[in-house]
């Protein structure tokens, strides 16, 4: 199973789909040429060990004036001294979540996924290659925690759902999971990989 999992992933990543976008299913939406994004990374960490394949996702601290308690990998930004979005996915999981980038198998990257927000992330799929004792950064993180692979991989888990955005109906993916509700961008990501990855 876990030797099953990671070459899924390398296979994968060898004939990755497009780039994905916040937009996918409003294709009505016009962006605006010459608009200029923020690189950033974010890691996706799938840790293998007797429990099963899963996914390390984060939920942001409610007083954050961005995003409060969603659902996110971790990562953010490209800063000036980070190498790629690699780099800085790396260096933002150190941050975010005490995850030493030497416990980090890099398998590979997705094509990069433009968010509402005007950032070009990167999404860098990471083995895990040792459990650790997750350390969630003080006043970011709220909660650390994990989801079996085989559920966000399963394509029949995912649904459409909508909500008003800046006077315009916006659909986006779900993919809930217990009581967290996961969506927005990291569905999106999640739905990218199972496409390509994961069970029908």
């Amino acid at each position: 199973m876990k030797d099953d999992a990671l070459e899924r992933m390398r296979s994968a990543l060898i004939r990755p789909p497009g780039a994905t976008s916040d937009f996918d299913l409003n294709p009505e939406t016009v962006l605006p040429e010459g608009r200029r994004l923020r690189p950033a990374g974010v890691l996706v960490p799938i840790l293998l060990d007797d429990a099963g394949p899963r996914v390390i996702l984060t939920k942001r601290s409610s007083a954050l004036k961005h995003h409060p308690g969603q659902i996110a990998f971790p990562g953010g930004k490209q800063d000036k001294g980070d190498a790629d979005a690699t780099a800085a996915a790396l260096r933002e999981a150190r941050e975010e979540i005490g995850l030493d980038p030497g416990n980090v198998e890099v398998l590979g990257a997705m094509p990069v996924h433009e968010t509402v927000t005007g950032f070009r992330v990167t999404p860098v799929i990471g083995h895990v290659m040792r459990p650790f004792d997750p350390a969630p950064e003080a006043g970011e993180v709220e909660e650390v925690f994990e989801v079996p692979l085989a559920h966000v991989m399963g394509r029949g888990n995912f649904r459409i759902e909508a909500r008003l955005w800046r006077g315009t109906l916006r659909r986006y993916y779900v993919v809930p999971f217990g009581p967290y509700y996961i969506w927005g961008a990291t569905a999106r990501i999640l739905r990218g990989i199972a496409e390509v990855a994961g069970e029908p």
